[in-house]
C-alpha cells in the first residue's frame, strides 16, 4: 500500500512577495503628506483587519466589507467603496492567492481558467461602459441583494454546504465552458458594479452543482478575484477613471490585508469554515436590512419591495443551480458506476445430455 506525498510547498515565494510590497510600500510613505493620509485613514485600516481575515477565509473580497464601510458607515459616494474595492483586493486577495498556491492548495483549475477568460472580456466592458450608468443608489442595492441572498443561502443551507467532500469530476470542458459564461456575466455586471461579485458567483456554482469542497471551492473564489481585482485597477488606471480618496484609504488598508487575509486562509484550516460562513452570512443579511433602511426614503416601498423581489429571485437561481446540479452529480455517479462495473461474462452454450455429440470430421 503506497502512500501518497503531499506536494511540496514554496513558501518563499509568499514571503518574497511580502519583502517585495511591503518595501514599495514604504517608499510610497516618503512623499510629502503619505504618511499622514495613511494615520488619517486608521479606521479603514482597523475595518480591513477583520475584512481580510474574511476575505480570506470566506468566499467574500476584502471589498466585502471594505464597501459597506465605505458607504453605510462613513457614508461615501458608492463609487468609492466600488474603486476601493479593487484597490484593496489587488494587495489583499493577491497576497491570499499567492500563499495558497505556494501552499498547493487544491484549485478547481477548468472552471477558474473558465472564469479567467471570461473575467477578460466582461471587465472592460462593464467597468467603462455598464457601470458609469448605474446610479450610486443602484451600486449600493446591487451589492446588498447580492451579498444578502448569499447570506440567506448559508443560513439554511450551511450544512449542506459545509458537509461536501471533494468533488464531482465532469468533462473539463464543460466546466471551462460555465466558468467562461459565470465570469463572463459576473465581471460585466456585478464586478464593474459593486468591485466584487465574481468570487461569489464561482463558489456558488462549486458548491451548488460541483458539491465542491470547501477545501477547493473558497480558494478558487479567492485567486478568482485576485485576478479580477488586478485586471479592474489596471482598467481603472489606464482610463484615469479612479474615484478621489481611494489612494488614501488604500494607503492605510494595505499594509493589513497583505498580511490579513493569508492569515485567515490558514488559521480557517484548523478551526473550520462552517463557524465563519455563519458569522458572515449573518452580517451579509444584516447589511442589505442596514442598506434597506437608511435609503428608505429614496427608494421608497416600490424600491425596497422591488429589492426583496431581487433578493428572492438571486435566491431562486441559487436553488435552480442546486437542483441542477444533483441531476448533474447522480448522472456523474451513474456513468462511473457503469465504467467502474466488471464487463458481463458472455452465457455458455446450452448442450442437451440427450442428443448425441456431434464430431467435426477432418
Amino acid at each position: 500500500m503506497s502512500i501518497k506525498a503531499s506536494p511540496r510547498k514554496h513558501l518563499w515565494v509568499w514571503f518574497l512577495w511580502l519583502a517585495v510590497f511591503y518595501s514599495t510600500w514604504l517608499l510610497l510613505l516618503q512623499a510629502e503628506g503619505a504618511w499622514e493620509a495613511a494615520k488619517g485613514h486608521w479606521p479603514m485600516a482597523l475595518a480591513m483587519a477583520i475584512g481580510s481575515y474574511a476575505a480570506g477565509s470566506t468566499p467574500m473580497g476584502g471589498g466585502t466589507v471594505g464597501f459597506p464601510v465605505l458607504v453605510l458607515l462613513f457614508d461615501m459616494p458608492a463609487t468609492l467603496g466600488r474603486d476601493f474595492s479593487f484597490a484593496v483586493q489587488s494587495i489583499g486577495m493577491v497576497s491570499a492567492s499567492i500563499f495558497i498556491l505556494a501552499r498547493r492548495q487544491p484549485l478547481a483549475w477548468a472552471m477558474l481558467k473558465g472564469a479567467v477568460v471570461g473575467a477578460l472580456i466582461g471587465a472592460p466592458i462593464g467597468i467603462i461602459f455598464f457601470a458609469p450608468l448605474v446610479p450610486d443608489l443602484w451600486i449600493k442595492v446591487v451589492f446588498a441583494v447580492l451579498w444578502g441572498s448569499f447570506g440567506v443561502l448559508h443560513l439554511y443551507r450551511i450544512g449542506e454546504i459545509a458537509g461536501h467532500v471533494g468533488m464531482t469530476e465532469f468533462d473539463e470542458q464543460w466546466d471551462h465552458r460555465v466558468g467562461f459564461m459565470l465570469g463572463l456575466v459576473a465581471s460585466l455586471l456585478a464586478v464593474s458594479v459593486t468591485g466584487v461579485g465574481i468570487d461569489m458567483v464561482i463558489y456558488a456554482a462549486l458548491v451548488l452543482l460541483c458539491r465542491a469542497d470547501l477545501k477547493i471551492a473558497i480558494p478558487t473564489s479567492v485567486v478568482i478575484m485576485a485576478f479580477t481585482s488586478v485586471y479592474g485597477v489596471a482598467i481603472k488606471t489606464l482610463t484615469n477613471s479612479w474615484q478621489p480618496g481611494v489612494y488614501e484609504n488604500w494607503l492605510a488598508a494595505a499594509p493589513v490585508v497583505a498580511l490579513g487575509a493569508p492569515l485567515g486562509v490558514f488559521i480557517v484550516e484548523r478551526i473550520g469554515r462552517k463557524p465563519i460562513l455563519m458569522v458572515v452570512a449573518a452580517l451579509c443579511v444584516g447589511q442589505f436590512i442596514w442598506t434597506c433602511f437608511a435609503e428608505q426614503d429614496a427608494l421608497g416601498v416600490w424600491g425596497i419591495a422591488l429589492s426583496l423581489a431581487a433578493l428572492g429571485l438571486c435566491l431562486m437561481v441559487f436553488e435552480k443551480l442546486r437542483s441542477w446540479g444533483g441531476i448533474l452529480v447522480a448522472e456523474a455517479q451513474r456513468k462511473n458506476d457503469q465504467r467502474r462495473a466488471p464487463p458481463e461474462a458472455a452465457p455458455e452454450p446450452f448442450i442437451n445430455p440427450d442428443e448425441p455429440a456431434v464430431t467435426k470430421s477432418t
